[in-house]
């Protein structure tokens, strides 16, 4: 394959990329519209951290900067935002009383859960909208994704020992 190609493809899985990320935040928006709890005033930072805490349960600070790829100052900037706003809850480690762990307040739980299902909802009318066939495609190539981002994470983190 030449250069040219692959930099073509790159470019547009990155601006497809980009469009699903707006279809997701104007369902969000259209929900709040109608008048159904969303998300509007957090930044993407802020709601791929609130959803990486809700997806792995309670975690250090530390576990989750190295699963985001940033920085540890960067996540203590958006877990202090957060708490501020009851959003999420900084506890002992019930396992290790010297670590400080961090959870999804209840409140927040039930909030990340409606702005899932509204997210999901969008995408079952996409998968509709492209079809069978495509959508089994999609779910291969994603599929190949994941496994070769599980690789490189797994790469990174055996470099970083």
């Amino acid at each position: 394959m030449t250069d040219q190609k692959i930099i073509e493809q790159a470019r547009f899985i990155f601006t497809t990329g980009k469009l699903l990320r707006r279809h997701i935040f104007s369902t969000l928006a259209r929900s709040e519209g109608e008048g159904k709890h969303g998300c509007s005033d957090l930044s993407l930072a802020q709601f791929n951290l609130l959803m990486a805490v809700q997806n792995h349960g309670a975690i250090t600070g530390g576990e989750l900067a190295a699963q985001l790829g940033v920085s540890p100052p960067s996540v203590s900037v958006m877990v202090e935002r957060l708490v501020e706003r009851g959003m999420l809850i900084r506890e002992r480690s019930k396992a290790d009383r010297r670590k400080v762990v961090l959870r999804i307040s209840n409140d927040e739980a039930l909030h990340l859960a409606r702005i899932e299902e509204q997210v999901l909802a969008s995408f079952v009318d996409l998968v509709e909208a492209v079809g069978d066939e495509t959508a089994d495609k999609w779910v291969e190539v994603l599929q190949q994704v994941e496994q070769v981002l599980g690789r490189k994470s797994e790469q990174k983190t055996r470099g970083a020992r």
